[in-house]
């Protein structure tokens, strides 16, 4: 492995080998922001395309083309990133595969609308953009392996096995998109590659060992995007408050939003990051695999948060379809579910239950039912909002008031 003290000035190609996982002050590069910011566009995407069909009332069509397309852009990002981590030397060769990753990502987003607009008809899957992007950034994946395979001989085996094993699954993708099949049997092949996808990794490195990441790295790295897909969150407000201040003006309502989506993005920022995961991650390796791919379920959940948003707009503008408490629940579930996916987690990387982090977490839901409760009795759609932004204001309260100090003693216990 190699850890440059003084790293060169130049990007020449150089050899492409494990990095050090203990190297010191190791931190995100230009490179890997610039990479992450054509995911805000994919998730734009993805929210705007999901509210459209939310506030139609069409839940099943929304749930479903949504979950797809974040599972698409949030497994090419997390298959990208732990490589780059391993072995990321960011050579000219490196920077030209990031760069054919970013217009795999933007081709992507360009798909997505037709994408959704066919879920939604339930006859045929417009698939081909979509995956075509997505094939594109698995080839430069391919391509970064097959490279490590050939400058790195101790990590040869898995490299290789990672290449093919990604080969195979993305000649399988592209049949999907050559092949007219059946509405529901696409659905279910798309369910079926993905899990595929999701097998690859742990299959690459049983027998030919674990690749150098760096568990500080990556967890900054994961934080990084929950902080771009807030911004999904941000632009809903922003479109709220603008749909409040066409219809009514500057009033107490557009300040409620205002304050409400706000509070809400700032929270949740809040929320996430008193897990403390890179030192977990140094800690207990093996426990990488479920942490990695249950942020799945936190970015879409914000993403979807985003959407929620966009659909208050719409209501607000009395364009929706629905009524204010469903439109309030396009906002509440997935601030639910990213809560109960980041509680899990940090159980889980705790490898412990604290009842009392679980009573914040119980708390949380009640102050979400109450918004619903509240709406549902009369309150404004923007109150319905402010009250459910409370919800990870119980939980930040707890832990600075209480829940910190129980996490300082199990990390004390945990890694001695």
């Amino acid at each position: 492995m190699t850890t440059p003290t003084h790293p060169p000035l130049d990007h020449r190609l150089r050899r492409m080998v494990g990095r050090d996982p203990n190297e010191s002050h190791r931190s995100a590069t230009p490179l890997e922001l610039l990479f992450d910011l054509t995911f805000v566009v994919a998730f734009s995407q993805a929210g705007a395309q999901a509210a459209h069909l939310l506030e139609l009332g069409h839940f099943g069509s929304a749930l479903i083309a949504f979950t797809l397309a974040v599972f698409a852009i949030c497994w090419a990002w997390i298959n990208y990133s732990w490589l780059a981590s391993a072995y990321d030397n960011d050579d000219a060769y490196v920077r030209v595969a990031t760069m054919v990753q970013m217009v795999g990502v933007l081709v992507m987003a360009l798909g997505m609308p037709e994408f959704f607009h066919s879920i939604d008809g339930g006859e045929h899957v417009d698939n081909g953009v979509i995956i075509a992007g997505y094939v594109v950034m698995r080839i430069s994946t391919i391509a970064l392996w097959l490279r490590v395979a050939r400058h790195d001989p101790g990590s040869r085996r898995t490299a290789l096995r990672y290449a093919a094993l990604l080969g195979v699954v993305q000649l399988a993708w592209i049949v999907l998109i050559i092949v007219n099949l059946p509405f529901a049997l696409t659905l279910w092949l798309w369910v079926l590659l993905g899990v595929c996808e999701m097998a690859v990794p742990p299959l690459a490195e049983r027998r030919g060992g674990g690749t150098p990441w760096h568990p500080h790295h990556i967890a900054e790295r994961y934080g990084l995007l929950v902080i771009i897909t807030l911004g999904e969150v941000v632009l809903g407000t922003i479109l709220a408050v603008s749909a409040v201040v066409e219809e009514l003006g500057w009033s107490i309502d557009a300040a409620a939003v205002a304050f409400g989506g706000t509070l809400l993005a700032f929270g949740l920022w809040w929320t996430y990051f008193m897990m403390p995961s890179g030192k977990l991650l140094s800690a207990f390796r093996r426990r990488s695999y479920l942490w990695g791919y249950g942020h799945m379920v936190v970015f879409g959940s914000l993403a979807a948060t985003g959407a929620g948003l966009h659909v208050a707009a719409n209501a607000i503008e009395g364009e929706a379809h629905i009524d204010d408490v469903a439109v309030l629940a396009t906002i509440v579930v997935p601030v639910a579910i990213f809560l109960m996916a980041l509680f899990t987690l940090y159980t889980f990387l705790m490898g412990r239950f604290d009842p009392f982090h679980i009573g914040l977490f119980a708390g949380s839901l009640v102050v979400l039912a109450g918004s619903i409760t509240a709406v549902a009795a009369g309150a404004s759609l923007p109150l319905g909002i402010v009250i459910a932004a409370l919800a990870p204001v119980v939980v930040v309260v707890g832990y600075e008031t209480v829940g910190h100090r129980h996490q300082l003693r199990a990390l004390e216990e945990i890694l001695g």
